[in-house]
């Protein structure tokens, strides 16, 4: 049984960071090309990052030179840190695999940028 649990989610000023984690079972990260997700309030679910097996990254346009995201194979746990946060980068932030597992999806983790 494949279990994600996404943490490290709040509410930060616009400017801040946030280092949200992800700690899967049932699946062997460092094998697969995982990566994060987020669904705004009214908006479809978009991809923001990913890592391949050989540490690879690649950002939405939206995104790139403000989060980072890597992986601990030896947890089994894929991050994103997110600096310079935006109100628009307000959303549940999920993780799985590109394109996602036939497993669904975690509970996901807010994150919400306001002042």
């Amino acid at each position: 049984q494949v279990q994600l649990v996404e943490s490290g989610g709040g509410l930060v000023q616009p400017g801040g960071s946030l280092r949200l984690s992800c700690a899967a079972s049932g699946v062997i990260f460092s094998i697969k090309h995982p990566g994060w997700y987020r669904q705004a309030p009214g908006k479809q679910r978009e991809l923001v990052a990913g890592i391949t097996s050989v540490g690879s990254t690649n950002y939405a346009d939206s995104v790139k030179g403000r989060f980072t995201i890597s992986r601990d194979n030896a947890k089994n746990t894929v991050y994103l840190q997110m600096n310079s946060l935006k109100p628009e980068d307000t959303a549940v932030y999920y993780c799985n695999l590109i394109p996602p597992g036939y497993w669904g999806w975690g509970q996901g983790t807010q994150v919400t940028v306001s002042s």
